[in-house]
């Protein structure tokens, strides 16, 4: 697949295609950062759902567009996205169907092992203080993840209270949000 990948993206360069995604600068139009999920569903919805084009906000995306930790890479993107590239709203945006609602850290845990994951690794991961339950586990309800990660947020102790946090559930068959 890689291969493939980098054969279209000759032609791309080639054909010069980028010139219609190109912006006046790294700093995003519409002060706006985005907080969610990697769902290949999502890929071309969220930004058509919500209209935003190439240049206009920061999207930052994980398994479940969840904030886990609040001094983990998603904060820490949130942290330059406001002080080095002049955010101050974020959306964190949760969607219906979402896979990391059905994730079973024990069954997780089997596949690492099938694939060769050692038994000590694991237990060394565990020892060193990573609780998988909380690090790999999923959520019940994707309403209540994300006012978890607005709550985590709106409490941080670096997040001026002036940069505005809402958070929404988009539908991933039409791109409705409804806020939470």
């Amino acid at each position: 697949m890689i291969k493939n990948i980098l054969a279209y993206n000759e032609e791309f360069v080639a054909q010069q295609k980028y010139k219609e995604y190109q912006t006046g600068s790294k700093y995003p139009n519409k002060k706006l950062a985005i907080v969610s999920c990697m769902d290949t569903r999502l890929t071309e919805l969220l930004p058509a759902a919500l209209g935003v084009k190439n240049g206009d906000c920061k999207i930052i995306k994980n398994a479940g567009g969840v904030i886990s930790h609040p001094y983990g890479s998603v904060v820490r993107s949130l942290l330059i996205a406001i002080f080095e590239l002049g955010v101050e709203e974020i959306m964190i945006i949760g969607h219906t169907d979402c896979g990391v609602g059905y994730i079973d850290v024990e069954t997780l845990l089997g596949k690492m092992k099938a694939r060769n994951i050692s038994e000590d690794s694991i237990d060394m991961i565990q020892f060193g203080g990573i609780d998988f339950n909380r690090w790999l586990g999923g959520f019940e309800c994707v309403e209540q993840s994300v006012k978890e990660s607005k709550e985590l947020l709106c409490k941080h102790p670096l997040i001026p209270k002036d940069v505005a946090i809402r958070g929404f559930v988009m539908d991933v068959e039409t791109g409705k949000l409804t806020e939470v």
